[in-house]
């Protein structure tokens, strides 16, 4: 069970909204990373044994909103819908991806088609310089990854791809920072404590009732 109010988790989900917006408007996102708690961890998914996982603020600093986000200067992320479960502190936010390059054959701009989103758990910090605050304890992302190569190679095609995004469109594989198999990740896919299991709903009644016992054959 959270300790944190309905109003404490949506006055902390405007504050990431805020800097959301300003991390837009000077095209560094490294400016997310004071919202995440000093042990935070962050991650998602590219294929069946490529993640990515970053622990710590530092690493979420430089490489999950450093790196990864190094190259798309006018993009935007805004959320479209956001839920929130003040009993279990959790977060999901829906976010569409507009990359700001115009498709001249249609007149809009370029965007990751398919659903994106992110799903948080957030905690307030006990003792340290945080103490008292609320912080992000994890985050993990979806997104759709076939979509997302369409649209980058029909921007390469445009010949609208900045010089930026071309090069962070050649930061993959397993050599980048925070890049793992599935079996070296240095957390869990699911949040630790859904991981755990704190959060499993009951078993049906016809899951908790066992098939009788087979009689003997005739």
């Amino acid at each position: 069970m959270s300790e944190l109010t309905r109003a404490e988790i949506e006055e902390f989900w405007e504050s990431w909204l805020e800097v959301n917006r300003e991390a837009e408007r000077i095209g560094d996102w490294r400016v997310l990373a004071e919202s995440f708690a000093e042990d935070a961890t962050y991650g998602w998914m590219y294929s069946v044994d490529e993640h990515f996982m970053a622990v710590g603020r530092e690493q979420i600093r430089d490489w999950a909103i450093g790196i990864e986000m190094d190259g798309f200067d006018g993009w935007r992320y805004d959320y479209q819908c956001a839920v929130m479960d003040e009993r279990k502190g959790m977060i999901v936010g829906f976010w569409k991806q507009r990359s700001g390059i115009v498709d001249d054959r249609t007149g809009e701009e370029f965007e990751i088609r398919g659903l994106g989103g992110s799903w948080f758990g957030v905690e307030r910090q006990v003792g340290g310089p945080d103490d008292g605050l609320v912080k992000i304890a994890w985050q993990r992302d979806w997104f759709d990854m076939p979509s997302t190569a369409h649209t980058f190679i029909e921007i390469l095609k445009s010949g609208k791809a900045p010089e930026t995004l071309t090069e962070r469109m050649k930061v993959t594989g397993l050599e980048v920072p925070g890049h793992y198999r599935h079996a070296d990740l240095p957390s869990t896919v699911w949040p630790p404590p859904v991981e755990e299991g704190r959060y499993l709903a009951p078993k049906s009644v016809q899951q908790q009732v066992q098939p009788p016992a087979a009689g003997p054959s005739a």
